[in-house]
């Protein structure tokens, strides 16, 4: 018995884990491009710090009630904001009609006692600029009439909506975002998926140090 034990640590162990981490390689090197191009959020604020290019940005469409929306703000801090909020690169866009600036005052003001929202942007803007933002991610989505998408989106350094080709619980596989009211979507989807970019960016920065070292 001993001897066996011995074998299968030496022999049957390592074959496992290389089949393992194969597996994850081939899953981390591939996180499917869903929209090439996608309007820049600096096209329409005045700060100019703001913008989704070369950062990894998280975007909601928060809507003007707050009644319908908040849920769905805490569900997106909580899982997915304050894991990421520390990473280089990571940010979060909501973005709100003009005229709901004051009412979400006080939830922005909730979300500061128990979160560090540095990397939260909040944008206040006209209805035309949210809803050509939103068509420009190109989904098979459509914000209702208070301007809300149940739905939050991940826009990589490029400008490029990110997502999944074959993911099993969408009719035809496209998954282009995730929705909020949803924790073990945000836990176990988009977590997940955020990780992968995160990987192609370590990967991508290790094959530049080696081009580098090789000049």
């Amino acid at each position: 018995m001993k001897k066996f034990w011995v074998l299968f640590s030496l022999f049957i162990l390592p074959l496992v884990f290389y089949i393992f981490l194969s597996k994850g390689i081939y899953k981390y090197s591939n996180l499917p491009i869903l929209t090439e191009k996608v309007i820049d959020v600096k096209d329409f604020t005045s700060n100019g710090n703001s913008s989704f290019a070369n950062n990894l940005t998280v975007v909601c469409f928060l809507g003007s009630d707050i009644k319908e929306a908040k849920a769905s703000l805490f569900n997106l801090n909580q899982t997915v904001y304050k894991r990421y909020y520390q990473k280089p690169f990571f940010q979060m866009f909501a973005l709100l009609p003009k005229e709901s600036e004051s009412e979400y005052k006080a939830v922005i003001e909730e979300l500061s006692v128990f979160t560090d929202i540095k990397n939260w942007h909040f944008v206040y803007t006209n209805s035309e600029n949210i809803q050509s933002l939103f068509n420009s991610f190109d989904t098979p989505f459509q914000l209702n009439e208070n301007l809300y998408s149940e739905n939050a989106y991940i826009i990589d350094m490029e400008l490029r909506l990110r997502g999944r080709k074959d993911d099993e619980d969408t009719e035809g596989g496209k998954l282009y975002g995730y929705n909020m009211k949803s924790v073990s979507t945000l836990k176990n989807k988009m977590k997940d998926d955020i990780d992968v970019i995160y990987y192609q960016l370590k990967k991508s920065a290790e094959k530049q140090k080696r081009r580098k070292r090789e000049i």
